[in-house]
């Protein structure tokens, strides 16, 4: 005979704050009732305080950008716009590009590469939120994420059809890159980051990708970061 679930088994905020990852709940807002939220809140809320809020579960989660991630990210986008602009595949996006990766899931990858071959007549998406998930998401860590929230986001990229990730650490000086949600390869800072079969004969040194950036010390929560099990 099957189990009757308790009808007073109550929603908890710790048990949604496991399920987005073990965030924070500093990075929720509560601009309505949680588990309700939907894409026009994202927009509206990013059109009135230029802060970029995730849609996940029907909750808004703030995406941290700080002024270390920020350089990076543009380092790193610099290297990107110039192969794009003698190989024209597609285009990029910053993270305040959100993206529906999946139905009611709006990431916001600090950069996106969308191909063309994604997009209709090759013209770039008009709409406040693109409807796809980028064939390349890069994701440079900051304090306040998480191991779990990583892999999450990670898995949830590639089911909505990324073809790869990045994920960048500034503390350890390394870049992950996934080619599928467990098949990873860590790059030091000796090494190369090549675009593999997305952006065929993309080529960055690390080394100069982490030049200035101060060696940093073990960050809060460092064993919550992202990783290969």
């Amino acid at each position: 005979m099957s189990r009757i679930a308790d009808p007073w088994s109550l929603p908890m905020l710790d048990d949604l704050l496991k399920r987005l990852g073990n965030i924070s709940p500093h990075r929720i807002c509560l601009i309505g009732p949680v588990g309700k939220a939907t894409e026009k809140d994202v927009i509206r809320i990013q059109d009135h305080t230029n802060r970029n809020f995730e849609l996940v579960e029907g909750t808004l989660v703030e995406k941290p950008v700080n002024q270390l991630e920020s350089s990076l990210t543009m380092d790193l986008a610099g290297h990107l716009w110039s192969y794009l602009r003698d190989n024209p595949l597609g285009y990029l996006t910053g993270p305040d590009g959100g993206m529906r990766v999946l139905e009611k899931l709006v990431r916001m990858p600090d950069i996106s590469f969308i191909a063309w071959h994604q997009l209709p007549n090759r013209e770039r998406c008009t709409e406040a939120i693109a409807p796809l998930s980028p064939a390349l998401a890069v994701e440079v860590l900051s304090e306040s994420n998480t191991r779990e929230e990583m892999q999450l986001k990670r898995k949830e990229y590639f089911l909505g059809g990324t073809r790869l990730v990045w994920i960048v650490d500034p503390s350890k000086r390394t870049v992950e890159v996934w080619t599928s949600p467990d098949q990873c390869v860590t790059l030091t800072e000796d090494q190369t980051l090549d675009g593999g079969d997305v952006l065929p004969g993309f080529r960055v040194s690390l080394r100069e990708l982490f030049a200035n950036l101060p060696r940093l010390p073990a960050r809060r929560g460092k064993s919550k970061r992202s990783g290969k099990k």
